[in-house]
């Protein structure tokens, strides 16, 4: 039972069926003929979920991310819209009191329904992003046992799938509003019931006799910053048959160290609400001066403070309440003069945009904060500074943007409309968008009071790659006018007393706070003019991301490559025909085609070479032997390919270019293609070549004209620094040596050093490693490390096979952190070929701690220095060949492992498993989603990093990290 201004969420005990086995009506369903469990035709629901998730739940259908199991599942245009028409019934138990009202919410259904409770119907109207909120108070049973049944319909226009695919299918998706993806697209099978279902949240929620409804928070900025205000309107709905009373109020709260909340705020109004009418209120302002701003990832803090507001009903008491975590910020964006590109910056300070283009979670709509809070972690972990929201995907939910608010990721929304759909496709279709356009501005304006109080939502957009039709856009215009405050002059109002005097309080706007784009290359984006300008999608020459001819506008919308997995992501998802590797086969011009097996195909694999163009970057390193060998080998060029990508952007951060986002960053299924991580959630190479050429100050090489460069994003000049370079071979030996020192690199700047001139020496090896770091000369902290494998021109890395049977002896000391079922390592691991040279400390990496650096929380955790109690356990600690268990001091465990030769340890990579040894083939041992401070790392000789890893456990598993690498392919296990 849900208190005064609480809701309960209704996500467990759902049952589901097929309506057309159901001969029951929905009244006597939610009266006298209640479902008793999940005995046919009824099952357990997946809500929320869809119904084609309740299906693969349940076994009814196979899996459609495995393997070509989609293709067993019947497609809604070959069975009609009834086969996917489901009845799901819940339970729930709730009693009022005098005076208190209860809603009934659907934050989200697809696409239609009618709703039942205690045998009275009620319906859901047509859209698939529009909230319902049904006063249900006059049909709760009295005894509080309520029966609920939810019938839901499938979009109108479910479309059909051409015999080629295509993007969009036949687009007829798109005379509804609903997310268009699910036709199929270029990354993507078809969705076979289109969504349908209860997808979002399902709540209960109670109040007295006034109701709070969608407050808007709006901040304004005066004196650089150091004047802050905090705007807030409400609606309030009185449900009595008199006039209410009412006390509102604002409380502002900041939850310092130790869960003690300081008390910023506390403001109460008084105001009458006539009989059954629905008011508008704004508070007055709410100062503050010099507060926590909230920044984007790597900017500094994401600073948030809680802002509640409750309701006080005279002769009644506490009648509503809401809160809301709120960041204080201003984001504005302009068009470049310099590059044509969208320039944006927050709280005053020019960003450069690396992100990421996102589709959404699970293309079954599972949604779930677990899943979302380890999406958006993964962005941050990236080093990645902006989301943008596909139009041929979802309005992303509340939970998706409040981790966004937490770790930083400024989001571009678009709205539902897409090119390839809406008019621009093949064939033809939807020049005119949805057939209801007043359905798609419902829609568009309740998605807006969703979530315009999320301090990361940084811009609306009309569509991807096309603008909305002409009436729809006038619209969303209007709707979406910046306040006068907001716009590019809005600097000249210099005071809040001049804002209240001349202008309209901002948080009365629909939004009013955030610039709307009306197509994704439009305005600051690709060309601006709205031509095909983004991509290009495939496979490149790292070095082509750095030459002038590249792309040539400011700000690429969607660039975007290759995205196999690791070999066990391709064992979980697939049968063994799914195994086989691609087809290499030579062209007369000296280039290969990869052709992939069908499972691969089906799954939209992208090929590692462009014939023409872009020699196979898998070959380059030898044809590949097995699956594992295959994985290895694009693990490395998707490292390079994706640090390339990113270094050859930020070496032009504001002549050339404001900014760029990846196509994509990750699959809502299992597609083999533009990802950094798989949908298991296991990261990819392209992960950590990310995350490294992300960093926000950021050592790298030109990869076109060799010049070291160093990238600083920050707004602080860095003085009394030095880049330390050196080349090492495959024989261990550093040939290239050398100190680049007394510099000083200036803010937000792009510095050009000096040309590493190895491989025009006399004896240039034709494979070699470089290292770059870069580091403050008076304590040798590292602000930056970045680790190349490079050929000579011309060359390739076949030298690299014979070098994985390098025996490179390595130290690995472990401190393991528990908390519950969390886990937090410490992996110290030590290149002990060669001992470090003693005129320099950088072969310690220690890495310089931002103050604002938030990706690993030890310090909450309480270190264990004795794991097991099973000796047997404790004795195979670290038990392999080559491998002795040494010793165990201060909590500290630690393994030698023996080895002869003098190296780079290449590719060191981190994983983690379940400790059971009899898996069977195929068998998936990983726990998984891992955080990792870094991976797929090398080593040179002497040198010593340290890696912090993090996970949850599920009940009753017992965890193992695993390290393995090129030249360490036996792996050592560490049991914990």
């Amino acid at each position: 039972m849900p208190e005064i201004g609480e809701k309960t969420v209704l996500d467990s005990g759902w049952l589901a069926a097929r309506s057309t086995e159901v001969q029951l009506t929905g009244t006597q369903l939610t009266t006298t003929h209640p479902p008793t469990g999940p005995t046919s035709p009824w099952m357990e629901a997946v809500v929320p979920g869809t119904v084609l998730a309740t299906l693969v739940k349940n076994k009814v259908v196979g899996d459609p991310f495995y393997g070509l199991e989609n293709e067993t599942i019947l497609d809604i245009a070959d069975s009609g819209r009834e086969y996917y028409t489901f009845w799901f019934f819940t339970q729930f138990q709730c009693k009022l009191s005098g005076n208190q009202h209860l809603d009934l919410n659907f934050r989200a259904i697809n696409y239609s329904a009618e709703v039942y409770l205690n045998g009275h119907k009620k319906v859901l109207p047509k859209g698939m992003f529009r909230r319902h909120s049904l006063e249900v108070t006059d049909i709760l049973n009295p005894n509080g046992s309520n029966l609920l049944a939810v019938l839901v319909h499938p979009p109108d226009h479910p479309g059909s799938i051409p015999p080629q695919g295509g993007q969009g299918g036949d687009h007829e998706i798109g005379k509804d509003v609903a997310t268009q993806y699910v036709e199929g697209w270029d990354w993507i099978a078809p969705v076979r019931d289109r969504n349908t279902g209860i997808w979002d949240e399902v709540s209960i929620s109670v109040t007295g006799p006034v109701k709070i409804i969608d407050p808007h928070l709006v901040s304004s900025f005066f004196d650089r910053y150091t004047r802050v205000y905090l705007h807030a309107t409400i609606e309030l709905e009185n449900r009595s048959a008199w006039v209410a009373e009412c006390s509102l109020n604002i409380q502002v709260t900041t939850e310092l160290e130790g869960n003690v909340c300081l008390m910023e705020h506390l403001q109460t109004q008084h105001v009458s609400i006539p009989s059954r009418a629905r008011i508008q209120y704004t508070f007055p302002q709410l100062f503050f001066y010099k507060p926590n701003l909230w920044w984007p990832n790597s900017m500094g803090k994401q600073s948030l403070y809680n802002v509640s507001i409750t309701v006080d009903v005279k002769g009644f008491g506490e009648s509503d309440s809401w809160a809301q975590l709120f960041g204080l910020r201003k984001i504005e964006s302009h068009i470049d003069t310099a590059t044509g590109g969208r320039l944006f910056k927050v709280n005053g300070q020019p960003i450069f945009i690396r992100g990421g283009n996102w589709i959404l979670s699970d293309c079954l709509l599972r949604l779930s904060k677990e899943r979302y809070k380890t999406d958006i972690k993964f962005h941050a972990d990236m080093n990645l500074n902006m989301i943008r929201c596909w139009g041929g995907g979802l309005a992303e939910r509340p939970e998706f943007y409040h981790y966004c608010d937490v770790y930083g990721l400024l989001v571009w929304q678009e709205f539902w409309i897409t090119g390839d759909v809406d008019g621009r496709g093949v064939p033809v279709s939807n020049p005119n968008g949805p057939l209801d356009d007043g359905l798609f501005m419902l829609c568009a304006r309740d998605t807006i009071k969703l979530l315009r109080n999320h301090p990361s939502l940084a811009l609306w957009v009309g569509g991807n790659e096309q603008v909305p039709p002409a009436d729809i856009n006038t619209a969303l215009k209007n709707d979406l006018k910046l306040h006068p405050f907001f716009e590019t002059h809005g600097e000249n109002i210099t005071s809040v007393e001049e804002l209240s005097s001349k202008f309209k309080d901002p948080s009365q706007y629909l939004d009013g706070t955030r610039v709307y784009i009306q197509g994704s290359m439009w305005d600051g984006f690709a060309n601006g003019k709205g031509d095909f300008t983004d991509g290009p999608y495939n496979i490149q020459n790292p070095e082509d991301f750095f030459k002038d001819n590249f792309y040539k506008y400011g700000f690429n919308p969607e660039v975007g490559s290759v995205g196999i997995p690791v070999a066990a992501t391709i064992r979980a998802t697939m049968p063994p025909e799914g195994w086989q590797l691609p087809l290499f086969k030579k062209l007369p011009n000296g280039y290969t085609e990869e052709v992939p097996n069908p499972i691969w195909e089906y799954h939209k694999y992208l090929p590692y070479s462009n014939p023409g163009k872009v020699h196979d970057q898998i070959e380059l390193y030898g044809t590949p032997k097995d699956l594992n060998d295959f994985c290895l080998k694009a693990q490395l060029a998707n490292y390079i390919q994706y640090r390339a990508l990113l270094e050859g952007w930020s070496s032009r951060m504001w002549s050339k270019y404001t900014g760029v986002l990846i196509w994509k960053t990750q699959n809502p299924w299992t597609a083999l293609r533009g990802q950094f991580y798989d949908h298991l959630l296991d990261q990819t190479a392209g992960f950590f070549g990310c995350r490294c050429a992300a960093e926000p100050i950021h050592v790298q090489l030109n990869l076109a004209t060799y010049f070291i460069e160093v990238v600083n994003t920050t707004v602080e000049e860095f003085s009394d620094v030095a880049i330390e370079a050196s080349v090492w071979d495959l024989e261990g030996a550093c040939p290239y040596y050398k100190v680049f020192d007394k510099l000083s690199l200036p803010p937000k700047k792009v510095v050009s050093i000096s040309e590493i001139k190895y491989p025009k020496s006399k004896n240039p090896k034709p494979v070699f490693f470089l290292l770059l770091k870069l580091y403050h000369v008076s304590n040798y902290s590292i602000i930056s490390r970045n680790f190349y494998w490079l050929h000579l021109p011309g060359g390739d890395y076949k030298l690299l096979e014979p070098y994985r049977n390098k025996r490179i002896p390595l130290k690995i000391t472990s401190k393991i952190f528990i908390k519950g079922s969390t886990y937090e390592i410490e992996m110290n691991v030590l290149n002990k070929s060669k001992k470090p040279d003693p005129k320099t400390l950088t072969y310690k990496n220690n890495f310089a701690i931002r103050n604002y650096d938030g990706d690993f929380d030890m310090t909450s955790l309480e270190p264990i220095s004795n794991i097991g109690t099973n000796p047997n356990q404790r004795i195979g600690l670290f038990q392999r060949l080559y491998r002795q268990f040494s010793k165990e001091t201060n909590g500290l465990k630690v393994a030698e492992t023996n080895g002869s030769d003098a190296g780079v340890a290449f590719f060191l990579n981190f994983s983690v498993h379940s400790s059971k040894i009899d898996h069977q083939e195929g068998e998936d041992s990983r726990i998984l989603p891992v955080h990792y401070s870094d991976n797929y790392f090398s080593l040179v000789p002497g040198e010593e990093m340290s890696v912090k890893i993090s996970f949850k456990v599920p009940p009753g598993v017992s965890p193992r990290v695993t390290l393995k690498g090129w030249n360490y392919h036996h792996g050592l296990h560490t049991v914990l």
